[in-house]
Parts: C-alpha cells; sequence; structure tokens
C-alpha cells in the first residue's frame, strides 16, 4: 500500500478505528470470486448488441430475415418488437421536465444519435455465433449532419438531436447569490478565463454485463449482475416492463469489478436482456468486450467554463462568476442533470464569496451519454476554481497557499449555509476546521522544504513546479438507507443492508460498526447485501455514502439488538443491564462468571433468532474537505510532466477503517492522475470515437502514479449521523486536476485553461 496514514482519534479494538483484515478479500484471494461472467445457468444463450456505426443518422427499416436464419440465432430484437417500441429509460433523481424530453429508447427507431447506440440485440447459442449473424442485419442509414462541441450545440444553426424540441439545451440551471456586479465593480484584481476540462470515464477493470432468467411458473424474472444500485433499477425494470409486482423482478449483486459511477446507471441492456430472457424462455447472457465499453457505458467530465474572480489587492475575494456548458452527450441517462447541479452546486468550494453567479447549460450532443465519475461535478470545479485563485496570487505576488487561507471559512462559520442547492437540497457544510486542516498540511508535507526545492535549479533542462488544490467534498447523498441484524444461538451475526459493494470494503466497514456497537468479535459478523429478494429496500453505493447512511443503520440497529439482549438477560440474572457481559456463547454477570445465561436459552423465545431492524434517514449531505500538494518535474523538450511528490491531507470527522481510507484515497489519485495528465476520448468531424481501445485511450500505470504522502484528520466529525463519519471515496480524486495544472503551471510561467496536459499540450505551452 502506498503512502502512509496519521490518523487522529480513538480507536475501538472491537472495531472501530481499527483495521481488521477485509473480509471481501478471501473468496477473491481463493480464486472462488463471482463475476458475471463468471455466472452460468443451465441452458443459457449469448446476447449481442448491434450498435449504429454513425454518430448521427436516420434509417427507415431494419432487415433481419438473414440473421434469423443463421446458424445458431434464437431471436432478433427490434425497436419494432417492443412494448411501445420501447418506453423512455427514466431518470432516478432529477423530476426537470424538460431534461425528461431528451432520454434514451433501449433501442433506436428510426434515428441513431451517437456511434454505439443499441439498433437491435441478436440471441443465439454462442457469443460469437450471435456476433457473425450480426452481420448479415441489413439497415438503411442515411448519415445526418453531426454536432459534437459543446458550444456548437448551442450556436445558432446548431443541427438538432431532437428536433420536436427546438433546441439542443437539455437542462438549465441559474443561481445569483449575493450583489455580483457590485462586487465586480469593488474589485482591484479581476481574473477571467475560459477553461475545458475533456471527457474520460471511469473505465472499471470489469466491463458492464448481465445474466437474465425467466420463470414462466411464477412469472418472475431475476437478473444477475446488479451493480451500485440493484433496488432503484429494479423499480426502473419494473416501470420498463409495465409490471407493477415488486415481487416479479429480483436483482442479484454478484462481485464488482469495479464502480466508479458508471456502473450501475440504467443502461439499455438493463432491460433489453431481461426482455430477451422473457422472449426466449432461455437464461440470457451478456458483456460488453472493451471497445463496448469505450463506446457505449457512460463518458463524464466533457465542461467548458468561462468564469472570473474579483478580489481586492490584499486578496481578500469580494466575488466568482461562471457561465458553463456541460456535454451530456446524445440522451439524458438516468443520472438527470446530477453532474452539472453538483457542479453548480459545489464551485464556492471552501471559502467566502460575498457574491456568486453560477449558471450552467446541460447541452446533447453526438456523442456518447455522460454521466458520474468519481467526485463528479467537482473535479471539474476545482480545477476552474483553483486555477483562477492561483492565477490571482500570481498577479497579486501572493503565495498560493496564504491567498487561499486569508479566504478560507472560518471554523465557527459552520454549520454553514451556501446558499445553493443541489436537487433542491440545500447545500449546508455540516462541520469543518478549513484552517486547522491547511496548517497541519503545511507541517506534515513540509511546505518550506518544497519552496526550496521549488527554487534549486534541476539538471537537464527541467523545470520545477508547486500545485496546490483546497476542496470540500460532499457525501451521503439519497437520504436514506436499511439495516437489519440478526444474532443466533450460535453466536453468529448476519448484517443485511440496502448499501451495495463495488469494491470499497462495505463488508468490512459494516461489520466493524455492528462489532463496535453490539459487542460480539468482527469475526462473528457476515454481511449481506445486493439481492432484492431477502433485503426488502436500499439505495446502494454512490456518492461516498455507505458509511454515513447504512454504517449509521447498522449501527443503531446493533444497539437495539444489545439493548434486547441485555433487558432478556438482566430478567433471567436478576442483575442490572450495565453489570452484563455479552459474548459469543450467552450473557454473564460482571465479576461472577458463573451466574450466566445462553444464548440458545435468551432466543428460544424468538426461533432462536433475534432480528432487528433499522431506517436511518437524513436529509442533509456531509461535506469532508481536503488539500491536494504537488510537486512535479516538466521536461519542455518532450512534454512530460513527472511528479515528484503528491500529498493529500483530509478530514473524515471520524475514521471507521483506515487502511481502507488510504486505499480509497490511493485508488481516486490513480484516476484523478488519468484525468490530470493522460486519459481524452476525442472524436473525428464524423463524431466517430478515435479512442476505442487501450492503444488510444491511455490510463496511468504505476510509472504515472506517485507515492501518496496522507494525513488523515478526525477535526470535524459530522453531527448529521450517529457515528460522525464523511465519505472517503472521492477525496483522492477530487482535486488532482487542479492540483497538477497549478503544478506545471508554476513550472512554465504559462496559465493553465485545459486538460488532460499530456506531452503535446505541454510543450505548445513550453514553446508560448
Amino acid at each position: 500500500m502506498r503512502g502512509t496514514t496519521a490518523t487522529i482519534g480513538h480507536v475501538d479494538l472491537n472495531g472501530i478505528g481499527s483495521s481488521p483484515l477485509r473480509k471481501e478479500d478471501w473468496p477473491l484471494l481463493r480464486g472462488e470470486g463471482t463475476f458475471v461472467a463468471d455466472f452460468k445457468r443451465p441452458g443459457m444463450v449469448h446476447a449481442f448488441v448491434v450498435r449504429s456505426p454513425f454518430a448521427h443518422a436516420r434509417f427507415t427499416r431494419i432487415d433481419s430475415g438473414e440473421v434469423q436464419s443463421a446458424p445458431g440465432v434464437i431471436d432478433v430484437i427490434t425497436a419494432a418488437d417492443l412494448p411501445d417500441r420501447g418506453r423512455p429509460i427514466p431518470t432516478r433523481m432529477f423530476k426537470d421536465e424538460g431534461a425528461n424530453r431528451y432520454l434514451q429508447r433501449p433501442l433506436a427507431d428510426g434515428v441513431a444519435r451517437y456511434s454505439g447506440e443499441p439498433v437491435a440485440v441478436v440471441i443465439a447459442d454462442s457469443r460469437y455465433r450471435a456476433e457473425d449473424a450480426a452481420e448479415r442485419l441489413h439497415i438503411d442509414y442515411e448519415p445526418l449532419e453531426v454536432v459534437l462541441d459543446p458550444d456548437e450545440a448551442v450556436a445558432a444553426g446548431a443541427p438538432l438531436l431532437q428536433p420536436e424540441t427546438g433546441t439542443n439545451v437539455a437542462g438549465r440551471l441559474e443561481l445569483n447569490l449575493g450583489d455580483i456586479e457590485e462586487a465586480f465593480s469593488q474589485a482591484d484584481l479581476v481574473v477571467e478565463d475560459e477553461f475545458r476540462i475533456q471527457r474520460h470515464a471511469a473505465v472499471p477493470l470489469e466491463t458492464r454485463g448481465l445474466l437474465a432468467e425467466y420463470d414462466q411458473t411464477t412469472e418472475t424474472v431475476t437478473v444477475w449482475g446488479a451493480a451500485k444500485i440493484p433496488h432503484v433499477n429494479k423499480k426502473i425494470l419494473l416501470h420498463m416492463l409495465g409490471w407493477s409486482d415488486e415481487r416479479r423482478v429480483r436483482l442479484v449483486e454478484l462481485h464488482v469489478g469495479g464502480g466508479f459511477g458508471a456502473r450501475g446507471e440504467f443502461y439499455p441492456e438493463d432491460y433489453l436482456i431481461p426482455l430477451a430472457a422473457i422472449r426466449t424462455g432461455r437464461p440470457v447472457a451478456w458483456a460488453e468486450d472493451r471497445e463496448e465499453n469505450l463506446r457505449a457505458t457512460n463518458h463524464s467530465r466533457e465542461q467548458v467554463h468561462r468564469a472570473a474572480l474579483a478580489l481586492k489587492k490584499d486578496g481578500t475575494f469580494l466575488g466568482l462568476k461562471d457561465s458553463f456548458i456541460n456535454n451530456t452527450g446524445a440522451y439524458v441517462r438516468t443520472h438527470g442533470m446530477t453532474v452539472p447541479g453538483l457542479s453548480i452546486s459545489m464551485l464556492p468550494g471552501p471559502y467566502r464569496w460575498p457574491a456568486y453567479h453560477g449558471e450552467y447549460r446541460s447541452v446533447v450532443t453526438n456523442k456518447t451519454p455522460a454521466g458520474t465519475y468519481r467526485s463528479p461535478g467537482r473535479f471539474e470545479v476545482n480545477f476552474v476554481r483553483e486555477r483562477l485563485v492561483d492565477m490571482a496570487a500570481r498577479r497579486l505576488g501572493l503565495d498560493p497557499l496564504e491567498i487561499r487561507r486569508r479566504n478560507l471559512l472560518s471554523k465557527t462559520s459552520f454549520p454553514f449555509d451556501t446558499g445553493t442547492l443541489f436537487d433542491e437540497h440545500p447545500v449546508v457544510y455540516d462541520s469543518g476546521d478549513y484552517e486547522l486542516l491547511l496548517e497541519k498540511a503545511m507541517a506534515s508535507f513540509d511546505y518550506e522544504g518544497l519552496k526550496r526545492w521549488r527554487h534549486e535549479a534541476p539538471a537537464g533542462g527541467l523545470l520545477r513546479g508547486l500545485g496546490t488544490a483546497y476542496f470540500v467534498e460532499k457525501a451521503g447523498p439519497a437520504e436514506r438507507e436499511y439495516a437489519r441484524v440478526e444474532l443466533n444461538s450460535s453466536g453468529d451475526v448476519l448484517v443485511f443492508t440496502g448499501t451495495a459493494s463495488v469494491g470499497q470494503g462495505v463488508e468490512t466497514v459494516l461489520a466493524q460498526v455492528c462489532a463496535s456497537h453490539l459487542g460480539l468479535p468482527y469475526e462473528r459478523v457476515k454481511v449481506v447485501h445486493g439481492d432484492t429478494a431477502i433485503i426488502p429496500e436500499g439505495m446502494g453505493a454512490f456518492g461516498s455514502r455507505a458509511s454515513m447512511l447504512g454504517g449509521a443503520a447498522v449501527m443503531q440497529a446493533s444497539r437495539e439488538l444489545r439493548r434486547r439482549l441485555l433487558d432478556a438477560a438482566a430478567e433471567e440474572l436478576e442483575a442490572g443491564p450495565e453489570d452484563l457481559i455479552l459474548t459469543s456463547g450467552g450473557v454473564s454477570v460482571a465479576g461472577a462468571p458463573s451466574r450466566a445465561v445462553s444464548l440458545e436459552k435468551l432466543l428460544s423465545a424468538h426461533d432462536g433468532v433475534l432480528k432487528v431492524e433499522d431506517r436511518f434517514v437524513c436529509e442533509l449531505l456531509g461535506f469532508p474537505y481536503g488539500v491536494h500538494f504537488a510537486a512535479v518535474e516538466v521536461d519542455p523538450e518532450t512534454g512530460s510532466v513527472h511528479v515528484h511528490r503528491y500529498a493529500v491531507a483530509y478530514d473524515i470527522g471520524r475514521v471507521i477503517n483506515p487502511t481502507l481510507v488510504q486505499g480509497q484515497i490511493v485508488g481516486g489519485l490513480a484516476q484523478g492522475i488519468g484525468g490530470a495528465l493522460l486519459e481524452e476520448f476525442a472524436y473525428d468531424a464524423g463524431g466517430q470515437p478515435l479512442a476505442a481501445s487501450f492503444m488510444d485511450y491511455l490510463l496511468p500505470t504505476a510509472e504515472e502514479v506517485p507515492y501518496v504522502e496522507m494525513l488523515i484528520t478526525e477535526d470535524a466529525a459530522s453531527p448529521l449521523n450517529p457515528l460522525g463519519v464523511k465519505g472517503a471515496g472521492e477525496a483522492g480524486t477530487a482535486g488532482v486536476g487542479a492540483a497538477i495544472a497549478n503544478a506545471v503551471s508554476d513550472a512554465l510561467g504559462q496559465d493553465i485553461r485545459q486538460l488532460p496536459l499530456n506531452p503535446q499540450r505541454v510543450m505548445e505551452l513550453a514553446r508560448a
């Protein structure tokens, strides 16, 4: 594991604050993991999704006659075969009627709007035969004019993806706080520029896949391979199938090879594969190859910002304004306006702003639909805001950290209402001590020593630079989570949770929470998740919510179960509950172990199992915060950027498992490095993706990902949940683009306005 963690706070030897071995790892280390491509059912057949080769094209006819007669083919599905020709796939969070005009149907019906859009499904006795047969499908495409750049999408005369709407703007929002015109009129300095964040994506190790099976006797369908939000996707699938009885659909989560936002959205295939199983009466399996994944799974990030910062000559911030365009691709998918909504609500960051104006337009273009990706909307605006701050510091001759310190929200400001909204909920920072974290980070990472290093003359013509980025994250969306804790007479504990596992360690963390508050060993706790047949409800895993909401529900259920058990034992032993000791064998009186009662006897009135349910509800979000430091060496001749040192300071409220927090930051940093230096989905003029394999879509390797120094603090516990925790999943990603850009800008003496900082772009800046 890279990096070192300094954790401040108490350690509960029963669970919270320690780092026991992860429960998730044992089946994986033994080679017993079950990913969707590993899962088989008797009589299983395979689906191949036929995708449009054009970014924008009209077609009037699909001739599947030759496909139907091809060897091994069982069925061919087109839009004409779907009930109502396919219902639009709804959003899961936003109720924006305007955006709902741009929803995607499962199969293109007469018009394809991006290269890779599903137009048909072929089912055969093998994937190979299905793919071969698909080549016999005859579709008369008539190419149409494309629009790709978000600026072009809003220009007069731009091709319209949905002509009946009269616009390519799928969503729009404007926020005004304070008197922005007055703020700018009083400024001694205005820093104004355009910033572009490129389109890139999650690219999980495991591509999307599903296996669906229909039981004709019970008229139920089971889908294996669900990820992130099984219960939410179950409701969407019921809607798409036109079924009202929730018992008719079961979603089961298997092992998941990475989520990061992209996995778990409801895609066309999440309806098409169950429908194929219903039509054929056979289990139907489907899995993306990597080319499909890069063309068809959600992209993210692409935004264009015109932003300005007004301030006094002493560095005091007066106002911030930003108008940006978000490229959501060809359709609005289930995330709705999540990404631009988070961008506009989180742009103010950790600073005091007397005035703020924000406006976004989310536009449709002939690119792959875009959605959420680790730190969605915040990676983007952290780059914009923190670049503006560094540009202002340079022009005023101030140290970049000093200008930040002067404008940070004070400790006495919390809870702090930013005045912005996300999904109609007020953005209220729950707790924080931003200046304290900055001071600790500067000392821990030897900021003065870094500045001395910066001014030393390196060999070989290299240029050195320092960059930093301060950010506020959000955690704990979707308001509620379910938990059930069961204790049997053998002393074994089952925890059922509505959260999901996408590799983040949810089984380990929730077992630690349960062990700490129930008072039984961590080793005796098993966590069950991701099966809608045995867990009645749940909101899943996204937005760093599992510990805040799922953990709180498990904590409360565990406490209540312990209370009930000790109350029953107190009556049996004629002692006060506070004088009793709970073990895996039973309950005894402290100091008198012979006075004891077995679990078997205590649970006899409950058929051998005591069960407690809990639903934790919290309408407000939690807001962890942190600082990234980057020290880089830039070769102006080759454009290479070498990260000499990288450090992250982060206040998480309360740490449940230090090693897991460390791992989350390291993994997030690797993805942030990719976004800062390498990854980009480029398209040619006709809308064809130019990065449809790993030959062209460049991911960071061990060579590019630096050693990470870490400082994890617990100075601002969240008052919103009984554990005091905040999210850990997105801290490693949130500030990377900003910190690296600031460091490269410092090295080159040039203002960075665009990501990624690939060699070609760096060389162009160096020449300038």
